[in-house]
């Protein structure tokens, strides 16, 4: 018999989510982006038992839309690495869901890693 022990987690999820009404089509690519950029940081963002935070944000915007953001203190992602290029599934997903969703994502590395969705209502 195989025991195995889970890894503490030493990671803090902080959600700033404002009271916002988001229509299906809009809430589905939204939940499976934040899925997909969440999962990233807890898998890469804190090697070796690191901890740290992930802060989850939605607001609205001044331009009658949304922002979107996930970020991380984390190793962050590195300075070569073209994210926009990658053969990742799931970054290539998080591209094709922001186009959905008609939106624009900019990626920061500074203090971590940080992932910026700006997207309107849809009609």
């Amino acid at each position: 018999m195989q025991l195995r022990t889970a890894k503490t987690v030493r990671t803090i999820v902080k959600v700033n989510i404002e009271k916002i009404s988001l229509a299906i089509d809009t809430a589905i690519p939204c939940g499976l982006i934040v899925n997909e950029l969440v999962s990233n940081s807890l898998k890469y963002a804190f090697p070796e038992g690191r901890s740290g935070w992930i802060c989850i944000s939605l607001t609205n915007s001044d331009s009658n839309g949304y922002i979107l953001s996930i970020n991380d203190n984390g190793v962050g992602i590195p300075a070569e690495f073209d994210w926009t290029q990658t053969k990742s599934l799931g970054l290539q997903l998080v591209r094709k869901l922001t186009n959905q969703l008609e939106g624009e994502i900019s990626l920061a590395r500074s203090q971590g890693t940080e992932f910026r969705l700006i997207f309107s209502k849809l009609t």
